[in-house]
């Protein structure tokens, strides 16, 4: 398989191409070298987990990009395998931080993944982050294409922004304030419930 070196090398043979050679410069000589390599992922692992923090800020959303990519392409492989895609710190995504290009990509997986018998899962620790590009038009697409909502305790400001892009009463408003630990408010469908989430004992072990 080709790595980024060689499309590096192709784009520096034609003058239209090379302000695209040195775009590339940094994954090929500078800070994102390693992405110039073949993937060391054991793809064929039921669990397959991505950690990208020791990245950096700055290059934590080339990490996020290229690995929801690569798990797209494995939930499309088989339609018939159940799967899901778990999306922690969603907001780097289809943030402010991000672009249109890519919070279409990952609102393309929350809109058809079922069909490909999958799931999707967004998680993140500021709800006001998932509406901060383009005026909240991608994390109000991935809200509604999400059969079940979790809101764990939240600060004021959340909850304002909250109101805004879902149906949630002044009473609702005022519980989710009041959450403690382990307690959420959960949207499934037309229902919204009040849940305590308590761990298994193998969580429990695992944890202690």
């Amino acid at each position: 398989m080709p790595i980024l070196e060689d499309l590096y090398n192709i784009l520096g043979k034609d003058e239209k191409t090379l302000f695209l050679k040195r775009k590339l410069y940094p994954f090929i000589f500078g800070s994102l070298k390693f992405l110039n390599n073949y993937t060391n992922v054991e793809l064929e692992n039921k669990l397959i987990v991505a950690d990208i923090y020791e990245l950096g800020e700055e290059n934590l959303k080339y990490g996020m990009y290229i690995f929801t990519e690569l798990f797209w392409d494995k939930i499309k492989k088989d339609r018939k395998r159940n799967k899901a895609i778990y999306l922690d710190e969603i907001w780097r995504l289809i943030g402010v931080t991000s672009n249109k290009f890519v919070a279409s990509f990952i609102y393309k997986i929350f809109k058809t993944i079922r069909k490909y018998g999958g799931s999707a899962v967004a998680i993140t620790q500021d709800v006001s982050d998932l509406f901060s590009l383009d005026n909240g038009i991608y994390g109000k697409s991935i809200l509604n294409n999400s059969s079940i909502k979790s809101f764990f305790s939240l600060e004021e400001e959340n909850i304002l922004v909250l109101e805004k892009y879902a149906n949630i009463s002044e009473k609702e408003k005022i519980e989710i304030k009041s959450l403690k630990r382990g307690e959420a408010l959960m949207f499934i469908g037309e229902n919204h419930i009040l849940a305590r989430i308590e761990s298994s004992d193998d969580e429990k072990e695992m944890i202690s």
